[in-house]
């Protein structure tokens, strides 16, 4: 059970006030970097701005008080911003609710039934992929504010969205697009000035203080959206109907596996960084009743965030108590200057989400993967342009699909079998140390060696492979040294293959089956109908069981009658 213990009651047992010193700094710094992100995120994801900062300090406290990871800092992301779009686009507010109370419960489910090891099932190639289509996503839908261009409501279409972008280029505000210009310049080269002051709030602050002083024309939060409403709302339950619920199965599935995928992959991160070893089902689990709790509050979807966990770390963070000052301090600035929020510039917004988008995007893994073999290219493909130009959901759907078709037809192809009864004959000197100087094969004996996992993708391989030996063999011996599993069509192979060899008076043994298949052959109907005298742990076993068979088949020649003289 001790995955499934909260790291925060584990790293108190050795803290000390010099830690706490350094978690309560790098907590303040990452509550003061979520704070553009919060609300950015959620204003991107089609909500209003408040439900970023209550999806920050709801989830972003229980994810580090009760998570398996030392230093992960939870919150709304960018990979949710395109799957929170289509919900709200398509079901309401009410449905993003649901679907994230249902995605928390799954989430939850995850954990107890020890799923934290989901992430080594998911190919690199279809993360990559879909990260970087949300990342297109995420910059194309920034540059409306970017630029200030002067057009309605961006389409969530992709298709659309190109078109009404491409009509209305050339609408540009210029002092929005000198503001978004300057948030974005500031952006990128403050980091080489300082990096303890988070480089996305001197964009902000400075871009406020200049649209402000200046009376700049430019939309701001408070002129969109009006004013931020800052207190903590009371928790309320939505109306759950079993029709709606059963209308976002899917969505909340896509939420709960992106959750999971991104908050497991950020606590690896992290794990890499400070040498540490998170509880991915304790993960899971913190997960799980995050997203339960933040939509009851007003928030939207969180998970684990790979930048601010890593600012954490760099600034000195080891223990959750970093992440529960980060939630706290958001709090604290919520509530005490909240107000002030809406006079960001919308285009200091988008200038923020548009770096989060490029290093989103991780354009250089991508490109690499590019050279990488055809059917991880493929899902990768894939993967990327169904996220761009179809549906986040789609794109996961069929990725791993897709990804899991490719494995089988790897898995199949190297899996062979062939006959190697005149390569045993011809080494049985040398190199195979089973087989002795009297284990000659007797003629009518064949020997097939089956290598790989023996599934239904290889089991027409294994049937194609004994049709094709002309002669018709006396004894057969499957050699299965190197099956690593066994499968029921694998099983059904093998039957087929023993009943018709049966039918044609041939004699089946196998030899040297390792534990999986022999567990699997033994339950089967097959175990008991081929036998235990048919099964051998070596191959010289398997041939003089061979060689006896062959001696029982000998017909004994008849008695000759005695004659003499006296007869």
């Amino acid at each position: 059970m001790r995955d499934l213990v909260p790291k925060l009651f584990t790293t108190m047992r050795q803290y000390d006030r010099h830690q706490f010193g350094r978690d309560l700094l790098a907590g303040t710094i990452v509550g003061i970097v979520a704070l553009p992100l919060a609300i950015a995120f959620a204003i991107a994801s089609g909500v209003s701005p408040e439900r970023g900062l209550y999806t920050a300090i709801v989830a972003g406290f229980i994810i580090s008080a009760l998570g398996g990871s030392r230093v992960q800092i939870g919150g709304p992301t960018g990979a949710f911003v395109v799957i929170v779009y289509g919900i709200v686009a398509q079901y309401g507010l009410e449905g993003l609710t649901i679907a994230t109370l249902m995605a928390g419960a799954i989430l939850v489910a995850m954990g107890l039934a020890r799923m934290g090891a989901i992430i080594k099932f998911v190919p690199q190639p279809l993360i990559t992929g879909f990260t970087s289509g949300i990342a297109v996503i995420i910059a194309l839908g920034q540059l409306k504010d970017l630029l200030g261009l002067r057009m309605g409501a961006v389409p969530a279409d992709f298709a659309e969205k190109i078109t009404a972008l491409a009509s209305n280029i050339t609408n540009v505000t210029p002092w929005a697009a000198a503001v978004g210009g300057l948030s974005l310049l500031i952006v990128v080269a403050w980091p080489r000035v300082s990096r303890r002051i988070p480089a996305p709030l001197v964009a902000l602050l400075v871009s406020t203080v200049v649209v402000q002083a200046f009376g700049l024309p430019v939309d701001t939060i408070g002129s969109r959206f009006g004013e931020l409403n800052v207190a903590i709302p009371r928790p309320v339950m939505p109306h759950l109907s079993f029709t709606e619920a059963t209308r976002l199965v899917g969505p909340a599935f896509t939420i709960a596996l992106l959750g999971a995928i991104e908050s497991l992959l950020s606590a690896v991160v992290a794990d890499g960084m400070i040498g540490g070893r998170h509880r991915s089902n304790m993960e899971l689990v913190a997960q799980g009743i995050a997203n339960i709790a933040s939509p009851l509050f007003g928030g939207i979807p969180a998970t684990g965030a790979i930048a601010r966990t890593a600012t954490n770390v760099k600034n000195g963070g080891r223990t959750p108590i970093a992440g529960i000052t980060h939630a706290v301090v958001l709090l604290l600035i919520t509530v005490l200057f909240g107000k002030w929020a809406s006079l960001i510039p919308m285009a200091t917004l988008a200038a923020i989400l548009a770096m989060v988008a490029y290093h989103m995007s991780e354009w250089r893994t991508f490109v690499d993967e590019l050279r990488g073999p055809r059917a991880d290219v493929a899902v990768l493909l894939v993967s990327f342009f169904l996220t761009v130009v179809v549906d986040l959901t789609v794109a996961i759907e069929v990725g791993m699909v897709l990804a899991a078709f490719l494995f089988m037809h790897r898995m199949a192809e190297s899996t062979t079998v062939s006959v190697v009864t005149r390569e045993l004959e011809r080494s049985r000197d040398t190199s195979d140390p089973e087989l002795t100087s009297t284990s000659a094969i007797p003629d009518g004996v064949e020997v097939f060696e089956i290598s790989g996992a023996f599934f239904f993708g290889a089991a027409e391989t294994f049937k194609d492979t004994l049709a094709s030996v002309s002669k018709r063999p006396k004894v057969l011996i499957i050699r299965m040294r190197d099956v690593s599993m066994l499968d029921a069509t694998g099983l059904r192979a093998l039957r087929d293959v023993m009943r018709r060899s049966r039918s044609q008076r041939t004699l089946v043994l196998v030899s040297e089956i390792h534990t999986q298949p022999l567990m699997a052959l033994q339950r089967s109907a097959l175990g008991a109908e081929l036998g235990a005298d048919a099964i051998f742990l070596t191959l010289e076993d398997a041939i003089d069981r061979a060689r006896q068979h062959l001696a029982e088949r000998v017909p004994t020649p008849l008695a000759t009658p005695v004659t003499g003289p006296d007869r």
